[in-house]
């Protein structure tokens, strides 16, 4: 499968595409040491979209995805895909809007389990308090990214 390795303000991220769809795209963690960088042109335009972001020129992604979870994991997805730009739900919300009401640690799992960050933007997820919780990137990236977009 076609990876590709960049830069970003909040560091180096892989994307990944499967058939032409894109299939994951995260944060590289530390220690991990980058391999080959393809130039396929999802995997540019995934790029070109992630540096348009940072510099607050893009609010919505178009790249296509191919996303593979369970059932409540897609439906999750669905719901972080609708969170406008420089707005937050809590995990409560995105599990009732999934369909399990009262369900907010099982959307926090599905949540976790995003395989394609900033673009399915679960970042935009915070506790029922307000309060920032759980982000793979970690909570530093969390913060920046909605302070990119306007959240404080």
């Amino acid at each position: 499968m076609p990876e590709r390795f960049f830069d970003t303000p909040l560091g180096l991220m892989t994307a990944t595409e499967e058939d032409g769809r894109l299939i994951s795209l995260d944060f590289v963690g530390t220690g991990s040491v980058p391999g080959r960088s393809d130039r396929t042109p999802l995997l540019l335009e995934t790029e070109r979209q992630i540096n348009a972001y940072f510099k607050k020129e893009l609010t919505r992604f178009d790249v296509p995805l191919k996303l593979s979870g369970t059932p409540f994991q897609q439906a999750v997805w669905a719901r972080l895909m609708v969170i406008p730009y420089g707005k937050t739900a809590t995990y409560g919300r995105i599990a009732l809007e999934a369909g399990r009401p009262g369900a907010a640690r099982a959307a926090g799992g599905a949540i976790h389990r995003n395989p394609v960050s900033i673009i399915v933007p679960c970042h935009r997820v915070i506790g029922a308090s307000g309060a920032l919780t759980g982000y793979g990137g970690g909570l530093d990236r969390k913060m920046a990214l909605l302070e990119l977009e306007g959240r404080s």
